[in-house]
């Protein structure tokens, strides 16, 4: 296999809600594939709603609870400042702060969000990890 990640699902419990609050937070839904799902392009992946019955259904298990601990997603930013800026943009759609950004212990600053559905976000400015033109971040040689 090769060493990439394509696709990030996110189930949900109501796909408008959801795509809407990821639209507030300046991501442009794909017009094309639309009918019970929301594609999102993030620089070289996706991100995908999918409703949590679908998706059960669709990986051939039965639904259990969200279990909002169990994973996060993360957002590097350029800039410590915008830590601060996607939190308030992201509690503006309707997100829940879960941790507000602070210094970390590793020296940049970072915190958390959550999106209607517990999906959990880190919001981080890590200076030893760069991201180029396009978005793409790295570890540090």
């Amino acid at each position: 296999m090769e060493p990439r990640i394509s696709i990030v699902t996110l189930g949900v419990d109501d796909l408008d809600r959801a795509t809407a609050f990821y639209e507030a937070m300046g991501l442009k839904r794909h017009q094309r594939f639309t009918d019970g799902v929301a594609f999102f392009q993030l620089g070289g992946v996706i991100l995908s709603l999918f409703p949590r019955e679908d998706l059960a259904r669709d990986a051939g298990i039965e639904m259990g609870p969200a279990a909002a601990s169990s994973l996060a997603l993360a957002h590097n930013t350029r800039s410590a400042a915008e830590v601060d800026a996607v939190l308030d943009a992201a509690a503006q759609a309707g997100g829940r702060i879960v941790k507000p950004a602070t210094t970390a212990f590793w020296g940049g600053r970072s915190g958390y969000f959550a999106d209607p559905d517990g999906h959990l976000w880190e919001v981080a400015h890590n200076p030893d990890f760069p991201i180029d033109e396009e978005g793409r971040i790295s570890l540090p040689a």
